[in-house]
């Protein structure tokens, strides 16, 4: 018996034999060409196809992933409508007079690689959606056709990584459960994977040989363990696991609709974290109560100029019209460190992590940071919204950043412009600096969000994008805790209310002690808000 650890993505027990995806080979090869409009006319009807395509996936897809789910394949026909994703193909093509196909995979490739580098994981997961847009239109510009080669008994497909298009149009009949040796716990295909019932385990590396093809198999995804030629033990184990796991799924529903309580019937709120306007519909799917990280950088990536205000007040109005009554918490701009946008012409630094980012732009460029304010003051007239400033390290920075905030809402109403004048403004606790101030910044803020994500960076001073220190970040250090329960004790003792929004919040072997801290509130992935709103209630 082999055992191989990768990283669970959507739980569930399977068997079955190793089947590899087989596709064909996609055409790229830099070919010079004389006509370069006729070139230009070629992508732009590949690119007309792709779109026709994406349409009838994005209707076709609805009752296999849901509605919200298949939203996806919308938002990659507007991709292809996008001049930020057509305007580098087409220069290409132009400057270096090559064929289509090159020039697709080259600025497809740079633009997927510039998510990829990014150290939010939400933003890292979209790389891959980048990479299916372009591998469609690749596809129908070099005539060949995707071949994926099927087995007549249900198998355990492995690949080096599922793109969206790919896990969507799965024949769940004859998939048991997909492993990958790349891939990213957020991706759309591990969302797909999940709202399918797919078992699936990414990021084995070079672990996942071919040479496995055809073995027996059987995995475990909430652990990530793969094992190969698997013995009548783990069989054993594995089909006890999987009743259990059945039996609990019927519990969760149980949850569904009810208030989030402790034990002691002390109320806490169960938010949503999300990067996109879709993604508000998979915060309903998951029962969040509201939502406690709206992204908003992702109206700025991808582009090759800022996003205007109209731009950006309609992303904020949809979603909150589509939350009704719930409240959606808008961070402000947090472009800069790991998330890079030439547009901005950030200096060149050593150390973007301790660089100009977040709050630090928008107190340098209030030009920028008013248009968004506008547009999010505009917004809150269709609904429950409040405002999170991102990096706060000072009282100074806060008061800086509600002035403006207070200019922009008597410039609105000199107008006669609807908005709401009482939109909360709390602040992100992500820096040591933050959380031993957290006393002072509780007067000024309506209410305090732990990002854990970059307060344990800085915390313990390990870069979260360089793998070779992850076995020095103890995401547990009793540093991080005590800087979380002293920022939500001086929340407490000022009145204003204390939320996690970091990867902590959904590490379920710590929400016993962040109930016993007295957190209020804690916003993560939507799939992750039944199963705690269970534990919570026997906390």
């Amino acid at each position: 018996m082999i055992t191989l650890q990768g990283k669970g993505v959507s739980a569930g027990i399977a068997r079955g034999r190793l089947s590899f995806l087989k596709r064909t080979s996609l055409s790229v090869a830099k070919r010079p060409i004389d006509d370069v409009e006729q070139e230009i006319k070629r992508f732009q009807a590949a690119r007309a196809t792709a779109a026709e395509q994406l349409d009838e996936l994005a209707g076709s897809m609805t009752d296999k992933i849901g509605k919200e789910n298949a939203l996806l394949f919308e938002i990659h026909r507007m991709m292809l409508e996008d001049t930020d994703y057509t305007d580098p193909i087409i220069e290409i093509i132009k400057t270096e007079k090559v064929c289509a196909e090159y020039a697709v995979n080259t600025a497809g490739s740079r633009l997927s690689q510039d998510f990829a580098d990014m150290d939010d994981e939400y933003m890292k997961a979209r790389a891959i959606d980048i990479y299916d847009v372009s591998k469609r239109v690749i596809k129908l510009l070099s005539g060949e056709e995707q071949i994926l080669e099927g087995k007549d008994e249900p198998v355990i497909l492995a690949a080096d990584d599922f793109t969206p298009s790919e896990t969507a149009q799965l024949d769940r009949s004859k998939v048991r459960a997909l492993v990958s040796a790349q891939g990213a716990a957020n991706s759309h295909t591990a969302i797909f994977a999940r709202t399918m019932g797919i078992p699936a385990i990414i990021s084995f590396g070079a672990f996942l040989s071919e040479d496995l093809s055809g073995k027996d198999a059987a995995l475990d995804g909430e652990t990530g363990v793969l094992y190969i030629d698997p013995e009548p033990r783990i069989i054993k184990e594995l089909e006890e696991k999987k009743e259990r796991q059945r039996q609990e799924r019927e519990n969760l529903e149980k949850m569904r609709g009810k208030p989030t309580l402790t034990k002691a019937r002390r109320p806490m709120k169960l938010y949503a974290n999300i990067g996109s306007v879709s993604d508000a519909d998979a915060a309903l799917a998951g029962d969040a109560e509201g939502i406690g990280l709206f992204r908003s950088e992702f109206l700025y990536l991808g582009r090759n100029d800022y996003p205007d205000e109209d731009t950006q007040y309609e992303s904020y109005r949809k979603v909150l019209e589509k939350m009704g009554d719930r409240q959606v918490i808008i961070r402000t701009l947090d472009i800069g460190a790991d998330k890079q946008v030439d547009y901005f012409k950030l200096p060149k630094e050593e150390n973007p992590a301790l660089g100009m980012r977040a709050i630090r732009i928008c107190l340098t460029r209030p030009d920028l940071f008013k248009t968004q304010l506008r547009a999010i003051y505009r917004a809150s007239a269709h609904g429950n919204a409040a405002i999170m400033f991102p990096m706060i390290n000072s009282l100074e920075e806060l008061l800086k950043a509600k002035e403006l905030a207070r200019a922009v809402r008597e410039e609105l109403a000199s107008k006669g412009i609807a908005f709401k004048e009482d939109v909360p403004i709390g602040i992100m606790i992500e820096t040591p600096a933050s959380a031993l101030i957290s006393d002072v910044l509780a007067r000024e803020a309506a209410f305090f969000s732990i990002g854990t994500n970059d307060l344990t960076q800085y915390t313990l001073a390990i870069d979260r994008q360089n793998d070779s220190l992850s076995s020095f970040c103890d995401t547990h250090h009793e540093a991080i805790l005590r800087f979380i329960r002293l920022t939500c004790e001086n929340a407490h003792k000022a009145g204003v209310w204390c939320g996690i929004c970091g990867a902590l919040g959904a590490d379920f072997s710590l929400t016993k002690s962040f109930v016993e801290m007295g957190l209020d509130e804690l916003s993560v992935e939507p799939s992750y808000i039944l199963k705690l709103r269970s534990i919570i209630a026997e906390c």
